[in-house]
């Protein structure tokens, strides 16, 4: 290899070493700010948690590898207004749009 060869491809590095810092640099600090923002509740007065209700459905594996689905009764699910789940529940906008909760048997 070439002496400006070798020099690209250090500066490559360095840069694409660069590029990996900033990219996680920036989701620690969303992931903080939307922390934040539903621990203090920012903006003020919205609501922390919501409910969202969800269609139950029994997952039952029969013979030859078949699946039947069974419905079961409809429940309400709690959800953060966040970006990431938080406080160990789903964001809203995930759950609203997976309204089916499978439950294996």
């Amino acid at each position: 290899m070439s002496p400006g060869g070798e020099l690209l491809a250090a500066a490559m590095k360095r840069a694409s070493q660069i590029a990996a810092i900033a990219l996680i640099t920036l989701l620690v600090a969303t992931y903080a700010a939307d922390y934040c923002s539903l621990r203090y509740q920012i903006p003020g007065g919205r609501a922390q948690f919501g409910q969202v209700p969800r269609n139950v459905l029994y997952v039952i594996h029969v013979k030859g590898g078949k699946i039947q689905y069974e419905p079961g009764p409809q429940e309400t699910d709690t959800c953060v207004h966040s970006l990431f789940p938080q406080n160990g529940y789903y964001p809203c906008w995930y759950v609203s749009r997976h309204p089916d909760k499978l439950i294996d048997i």
